[in-house]
């Protein structure tokens, strides 16, 4: 298939000779790899193959894993990036899933992150893309790889945040990249972290923390970091630093098909990143589709399955060339409004448009007064009462609507501060920029995003330290898509002033205020801005205003998740116009589709309800307890789940086993085996179709009061990384409502040992201890039934190491924890029992011994360490395959390879080695790879 000769194709070679060198460029491999198969999806695709392999490119070994499936024919490329903090396992679910409809996908470890060696540079030109590069230059190797030429595969690049910066650069470095699909990313770095001159503290701290701490980047990268973060002002130099490896840096070379995924719940990449990355590759001359998500970093719905089909959909159209491939509008937003009845779930439906509108697309005028802040009341959004302050000097009347050549106020004249009624108004930023105003708080604020999104709102805005305007009270529904502007003046007593601007929905009886999706913009005026107007761009948003709502804006001098002048200092400010505020007119939202009943016959609607009401009775009849299984932690007899929307797929099928106190049981399975599903279910997150579960004797509901039993860490914790360890736990605790001598903190945090480092910043802990303070917090109140998830992804081997005798110990105390990790070594060492999945069945269940215990492996212990002169002597001997020393040194793991056990015991008597015991020994893996290939036969 000829690659399509659009113009966007059409560039200057940046690399001469290049392919040259590409052979002397390819990576060395370490090892021969692992290839593993994947089963084959229930509707029939090809089995996946998995290849694991490290890299070694670039001065360091990266850890990559390729998947395919069989036949002769070439296909094309497409490799996939993980998010920062993360590793290649992140994304493997996607991988498979690409590599099954007809692609050679590829993913790996960033430096630094997983098994992949070398520091954090953040993406840098000469490091992480050029590492990309050689998995390209790998890529046109493969023979089973579509080529447009020699050495020029035909790939795609895709990935989420830090991944999907990657493809951005990757396309902007490398030529034979052919198609992108950034997912909730940034444009530019500095401007992301350093926005309008002002340092974005929390999310910095938490980038810095997530990626192991300081000393895991580079030391130009960390002493930036330490720098900007000590003073609270980014400098030139920072600003540079990060800006020449963003993908801005090389905005003329993008010019490459590009869907942008971006998220509306976002305070660390918001829209106007994508905005940015659009316009450019625009600019450019190549296809563009921009696409808001309702989730991003600060949570929410991510759209996994909606957002990956679409990266499909681009893909087939743009590397397989497939004309009828439906990739989509130019522009589409998700837009959430109620709650779905049926199980709790936010209402979400699509508005789009033929093209992307940009921010600013439908200007609408709405003129401001100045509301001023009455005495006495207190926080804004929690005033005394529950109420919201009134307006200072009563309602505005301006025409209803906001017209913009209305009056507003009785003030004449149009674009004049009078003209927005815009009275001078003065507050303070306190010392210390404290107590601050909270808008979005990372790790807590996918929460308050999502309230944001159902009408629901929460901010914190301190009385005397922000200037408030409000409009009259709308006459006609407005719904805002993109970022309202507005001009101001500003005047500080001393040096710069960092402001911070949001724009509230206000209800009309004033009780209820939203921030949509909790974002603010920050500014910083310098002394030379100021005392003339200047125009601030505030958050981008898509919010749908009701008629007689108004609009407030908000101007203060702190926000807890940016860093703030220290010293006290005056603000005055006044509009210098209308607040403006974008409209999209072109963008239109998707018509609901109405159920069938709620249009047919009645009697039909009277059935539906009894059926209705029936089931739900039997749903909320709770079985009584069981006592002969009051001492049991868990028992779960026949359960099943099907997929959403699927009579006949089973997520979870007849699955039954039984846990007992003191145990540590290792849950396992491949990616799909149900493992998720059945913790899901276990913790009264979703209800089972079929079976039951019982903990302690008592049937788990959602809100059973025998969960209060049980703990668990799932997917990470949220923590305030400005607090210490102990004060996130205690904090967490509190918002539980239980006493707090219930808590077992110290119980709790001496299991964990984390010794003096409680009473640090969470934000200076490395990976291990973050995770050693989730675990902690999951111990919180001593549960007798602890699951834990991955509890150690993203770990070293130390910390690793730390980890197992943490679970070890809480089990020792007569507890039980339910594990569920893809490190099979680690299972066999931390674990007593096993529970073996697979298609969402059970494989085997038993002790470790008992499932490990058999095949052609032998363990030989020792007195002492055995030599390793002697080892490679056992290992050379007739009829072994190999002999490996035990990791504490008093042994050897020996493989026959036709000889007998007898020989091997005669053979090691004769080399002097003080032989202590010989019996059969398994590794897991090993044990595991059989059962599910049995499973699957």
């Amino acid at each position: 298939m000829e690659k399509p000769t659009s113009r966007w194709r059409h560039r200057l070679p940046r690399t001469p000779g290049r392919w040259a060198a590409v052979v002397a460029a390819l990576a060395v491999l370490v090892g021969a790899g692992t290839w593993t198969a994947a089963a084959a999806d229930d509707d029939g695709k090809p089995s996946v193959h998995r290849q694991d392999r490290m890299m070694k490119m670039n001065g360091v070994s990266v850890d990559t894993s390729y998947f395919t499936t069989g036949g002769g024919e070439r296909r094309p490329a497409v490799l996939i990036g993980h998010g920062f903090g993360g590793s290649k396992n992140d994304v493997r679910a996607q991988a498979e899933k690409l590599a099954a409809d007809g692609y050679a996908v590829m993913t790996w470890s960033a430096r630094g992150f997983g098994r992949t060696t070398g520091e954090i540079t953040l993406n840098a030109p000469d490091a992480e893309v050029k590492d990309v590069s050689g998995l390209i230059d790998w890529l046109a190797q493969r023979p089973e790889v579509e080529l447009d030429a020699k050495g020029d595969p035909r790939v795609g690049v895709t990935g989420a945040s830090y991944g999907g910066a990657i493809s951005l650069l990757a396309a902007g470095h490398d030529d034979r990249v052919d198609a992108i699909a950034p997912v909730i990313s940034y444009w530019n770095l500095a401007d992301a972290l350093f926005p309008n001159g002002v340092f974005k503290k929390l999310w910095a701290g938490i980038f810095v923390s997530s990626g192991g701490g300081c000393e895991r980047f580079s030391k130009q990268l960390c002493a930036m970091y330490e720098r900007v973060a000590v003073n609270g002002k980014p400098d030139a130099a920072a600003r540079r630093l990060l800006t020449e490896r963003s993908p801005e840096a090389v905005a003329d070379r993008i010019d490459v098909p590009a869907l942008i995924v971006q998220g509306q719940s976002d305070s660390l990449f918001p829209l106007g990143q994508s905005d940015a990355m659009a316009k450019a590759v625009k600019a450019n001359g190549a296809p563009v589709s921009v696409d808001w998500i309702a989730g991003g970093h600060d949570g929410g719905d991510d759209e996994g399955d909606r957002v990956q089909g679409r990266v499909g959909d681009w893909f087939d159209r743009y590397l397989k060339d497939h004309k009828g491939a439906d990739t989509g509008p130019g522009f589409r937003v998700t837009r959430t409004g109620g709650v779905d009845s049926t199980d709790g779930a936010a209402l979400k439906r699509g508005a789009s448009s033929a093209t992307y509108p940009g921010l600013t697309s439908g200007g609408r005028k709405i003129p401001l007064t100045g509301a001023g802040q009455p005495p006495g009341a207190g926080p804004q959004g929690i005033t005394p009462g529950g109420q919201d302050a009134p307006a200072a000097g009563g309602q505005d009347d301006s025409s209803a609507g906001g017209q913009g050549d209305s009056s507003a106020g009785g003030q004449g004249g149009g674009g004049r501060s009078a003209a927005a009624g815009g009275s001078t108004q003065t507050f303070r930023n306190p010392a210390g920029a404290n107590p601050p105003s909270i808008s979005a708080v990372p790790g807590v604020g996918g929460g308050l995003s999502q309230l944001s999104s159902l009408g629901v709102g929460f901010s914190l805005d301190f009385p005397g330290q922000y200037a408030r305007f409000e409009s009259a009270p709308l006459d006609g529904t407005v719904h805002v898509t993109g970022s309202p502007t507005v001009r101001v003046n500003v005047e500080a007593d001393r040096g710069d002033a960092v402001l911070f601007g949001k724009v509230y929905d206000v209800s009309p009886d004033g009780k209820q205020q939203v921030l949509p999706s909790q974002l603010v913009a920050p500014y910083r005026i310098t002394p030379g801005e100021q005392g003339k107007p200047v125009e601030l761009t505030l958050p981008a948003v898509d919010h749908e205003v009701e008629a007689g709502h108004r609009l407030r804006l908000v101007l203060s001098a702190t926000d807890l998740a940016y860093a703030s002048p220290a010293e006290p200092a005056t603000y005055t400010v006044s509009l210098d116009g209308p607040l403006t505020v974008p409209t999209a007119p072109a963008v239109r939202t998707a018509a609901a589709t109405l159920p069938w009943w709620t249009w047919g016959l009645p009697a039909a609607a009277l059935v539906i309800a009894a059926v209705l009401l029936l089931t739900a009775r039997r749903r909320t009849a709770t079985p009584v307890p069981d006592p002969a299984l009051a001492d049991v932690p868990l028992q779960i007899t026949d359960l099943s789940k099907k997929y959403a929307k699927s009579s006949d797929r089973y997520a979870v099928r007849d699955l039954g086993f039984r846990v007992e106190k003191g145990q540590v049981l290792g849950l396992l399975g491949p990616n799909g085996a149900g493992k998720t599903t059945t913790l899901r279910m276990l913790m009264g997150l979703i209800t089972p179709d079929a079976g039951e579960i019982r903990v302690f004797g008592h049937a788990i509901r959602p809100g059973a009061p025998v969960l209060s039993r049980v703990g668990s860490f799932v997917e990470g914790a949220g923590f305030l990384p400005h607090l210490s360890g102990r004060s996130n736990l205690e904090l967490y605790w509190q918002a539980t409502g239980r006493p707090a001598e219930d808590a077992h903190i110290d119980e709790a945090l001496e299991i964990a040992g984390l010794g003096d480092a409680l009473a640090r910043a969470v934000r200076t802990y490395s990976q291990g201890m973050r995770q050693r303070l989730a675990i902690a917090q999951a111990m919180l109140g001593m549960p007798d039934l602890l699951i834990l998830d991955e509890p150690t992804n993203g770990l070293d081997p130390p910390q690793i190491r730390e980890m197992r005798d943490v679970m070890i110990r809480y089990a020792a105390g007569g507890r039980t924890v339910i594990v569920s990790s893809h490190l099979l070594s680690e299972v066999e060492q931390s674990c007593t029992h096993l529970v073996v999945m697979d298609r969402g069945q059970l494989v085997q269940a038993g002790p470790v011994a008992e499932i490990t215990g058999s095949g052609d492996m032998l363990l030989v212990t020792t007195e002492g360490e055995v030599p390793e002169a002697v080892v490679e002597k056992v290992a050379q001997l007739p009829g072994i395959g190999s002999a490996v020393p035990l990791d504490e040194g008093h042994g050897l793991l020996v493989r026959l390879d036709g000889a007998t056990a007898a020989q091997l015991v005669s053979e090691l008597v004769r080399l002097d080695v003080p032989v202590t015991g010989v019996g059969p020994h398994r590794r897991l893996e090993d044990a595991f790879l059989t059962l599910i290939s049995q499973g699957s036969a």
